[in-house]
């Protein structure tokens, strides 16, 4: 009698944990699927989970199908949406842009489209609780949950997303907005304090102002650049880069300039020569030697960043007008210090060029800077396979040590049967948060699965 083959463990289950998931059912043939999400709530995860409506994706929806190989299938599920969600799309010229919330309807959809088709063949199974350790063994691994459960599993996918601070209550100190109901129990008129500038601090003044509290909102960051926004696109010819010089941080970055600048006196705007360098961007990023991304990610990231994830035009309207009415005050400086008193906080920065140090008095302050090393982050898990040795970081702590085939590298080399996909792989990557970027992944992932289990 032959014994049923071990499962394979996919933890977490928002966008990619989600598409690894389904591409699984399709390739690895009876051998059953854990889909493990801590909480219970699946097919959402931190981005795609809020119920603020005005919390607007960054990408059009006719480029957020979740099948690299169906372009329209999310489109076309938009067609059929359901009376009432008319608020949550948005027809710009720029194209259509929708919340994050009814995306996370169509990823839902999704996952209950597969288990109804999967119905008593027990191979997508549910896991509602958090996966805190996986050890070795007899060529596999015990997956252990937090709840004291365990299963032996062949193989598991890190799938767990962005990597967020611990956050243990609601207080004057804010490290993970997507935590807790930040908005809650503030007093009109005075300061909230939001460190950072970015898509998260777009959110977070956006989620404020929908709560009615009254400003002023002060986000402070080192440079106090805002995400541009989104605007009407003409395709642009991929930029011709030579190998050699793509070595070179100062020279991609004059050669962009200047793309730009032929782009602009064609009457195309700067936005279509980012877009297309989409399709070689790992390339380039991977040409780079260690010493020149590190340089970019001390000196350019923040630039990189407002031009290539931008605002959609409703939500940089909005933004701008918060600006302009005084609600929304966007400093340049660094922190220097945040002093926490049970009423609120003492926040000090020193202006960028600025020689004086300037203190806030806020009753809240809310890290918007994004995730965190894996070391550092809120994960038991990750925080036990490395120090097993079965993961590292990479080399710039931005996330795992990854081949190119997403198999985790720990300190004795590739670790057989565990895989990692989405913002675990920034480092190795880069272009790896989106959804164009992880369904992709999520894809490939699965082909290697199968091929490791042939």
């Amino acid at each position: 009698m032959r014994a049923t083959p071990l499962p394979i463990a996919v933890i977490g289950a928002g966008f990619s944990g989600t598409m690894v998931a389904l591409h699984l059912l399709a390739r690895i043939g009876p051998r059953a699927i854990l889909l493990c999400e801590r909480g219970g709530r699946f097919a959402h995860g931190a981005a795609y989970g809020t119920g603020e409506p005005g919390h607007l994706l960054n990408v059009r929806a006719a480029n957020m199908s979740a099948y690299p190989d169906r372009p329209d299938h999310f489109v076309d599920w938009l067609a059929m949406r359901e009376p009432g969600d008319e608020a949550q799309v948005h027809e710009t010229p720029a194209g259509t842009f929708v919340s994050r919330g009814l995306y996370g309807r169509y990823v839902a959809s999704l996952l209950q489209t597969a288990l109804a088709e999967e119905a008593g063949s027990h191979r997508l199974i549910l896991v509602g609780d958090e996966v805190v350790d996986l050890l070795p063994d007899d060529g596999g691994y015990r997956l252990v949950l937090a709840g004291g459960r365990q299963h032996r599993v062949a193989g598991a996918v890190l799938a767990m997303g962005n990597r967020l601070p611990v956050q243990v209550e609601l207080g004057p100190y804010i490290a993970n907005p997507w935590s807790c109901a930040f908005a809650t129990g503030l007093r009109q008129g005075e300061p909230v304090v939001v460190v950072g500038s970015g898509l998260t601090m777009v959110d977070v003044a956006l989620q404020l102002h929908a709560a009615r509290f009254s400003g002023p909102v002060v986000a402070i960051s080192r440079r106090g650049l805002l995400p541009l926004i989104h605007g009407a696109t003409t395709p642009w010819p991929r930029p011709a880069l030579s190998g050699e010089a793509r070595g070179s941080l100062p020279w991609l970055l004059r050669r962009l300039r200047s793309e730009v600048e032929a782009a602009g006196a064609a009457g195309v705007s700067w936005r279509s020569v980012v877009d297309s360098l989409r399709p070689i961007t790992l390339a380039l990023w991977q040409g780079l030697p260690a010493a020149e991304q590190r340089r970019f990610l001390r000196h350019a990231r923040p630039w990189w960043d407002i031009h290539r994830h931008r605002m959609a035009p409703p939500v940089g309207q909005q933004i701008a007008a918060m600006i302009a009415g005084g609600y929304l005050q966007v400093r340049a400086g660094r922190i220097q210090s945040v002093e926490t008193a049970p009423d609120g906080a003492s926040v000090s920065y020193r202006p960028r060029n600025g020689r004086e140090v300037e203190a806030i008095r806020a009753q809240r302050v809310i890290n918007a800077t994004g995730t965190v090393a894996p070391e550092q982050a809120s994960s038991p898990l990750l925080e036990r396979l490395i120090i097993a040795g079965l993961a590292r970081p990479d080399r710039h702590g931005l996330g795992l040590q990854l081949t190119d085939g997403f198999a985790v590298v720990g300190e004795g080399g590739v670790t057989p049967g565990l895989w990692a996909l989405g913002p675990l792989g920034r480092g190795v990557f880069w272009e790896c948060t989106a959804v164009p970027d992880i369904r992709n992944q999520a894809a490939q992932v699965a082909e290697g699965i199968a091929t490791f289990l042939s």
